[in-house]
């Protein structure tokens, strides 16, 4: 969301906190762009194949018409961060195929290494929230229960605050 586009709508902290956590998203795939993935590390992507700019191959846009999740682990190559959006080509039985995936189309995030992960919602093309209402409009961060972490570590998780805690409850 643009500055401009903010001030006609009035200050939406739900959206500001949510480009915040996408945030976190790029921020974490430019480290993997520079150093490669630290130890454990490993990412699961989910987006929707339908948002605007979603680049990958006819055959994978069959497989999956409207929702697809990447892992980010042993094979893949040429990633490439931007601003907008990240590129990547990944292995399927062996043939890369390459991909494109903006931001805003990231259902979710998640790192099974430590447990971490964080959903979103999606925009449809005229910019309203999808399969959510105004009070889930905030992502939220979710534990992933079946981490490699949590299981090495006897299910120690770190706890997880809901930001609707701290939303003004309507009177």
């Amino acid at each position: 969301m643009t500055d401009n586009e903010m001030l006609q709508t009035g200050l939406n902290y739900e959206l500001l906190v949510e480009d915040a956590l996408r945030s976190v998203v790029r921020t974490s795939l430019g480290i993997v762009e520079k150093v490669g993935l630290p130890g454990e590390t490993h990412f699961y992507i989910s987006f929707s194949t339908t948002h605007p700019g979603v680049e990958i191959s006819d055959y994978l846009r069959t497989k999956h018409p409207e929702n697809m999740t990447i892992v980010l682990q042993h094979q893949f190559e040429d990633l490439v961060v931007g601003s907008e959006e990240f590129s990547i080509t990944l292995f399927f039985a062996g043939k890369p195929s390459p991909m494109v995936i903006p931001f805003q189309s990231i259902t979710s995030f998640n790192d099974p290494s430590v447990g971490f992960g964080l959903q979103f919602g999606t925009a449809d093309e005229g910019g309203e929230e999808v399969e959510r209402t105004i009070s889930d409009a905030a992502p939220n961060i979710v534990p992933d229960k079946n981490s490699d972490y949590d299981n090495q570590h006897g299910g120690n998780s770190a706890d997880v605050v809901s930001l609707d805690t701290f939303r003004k409850k309507p009177t």
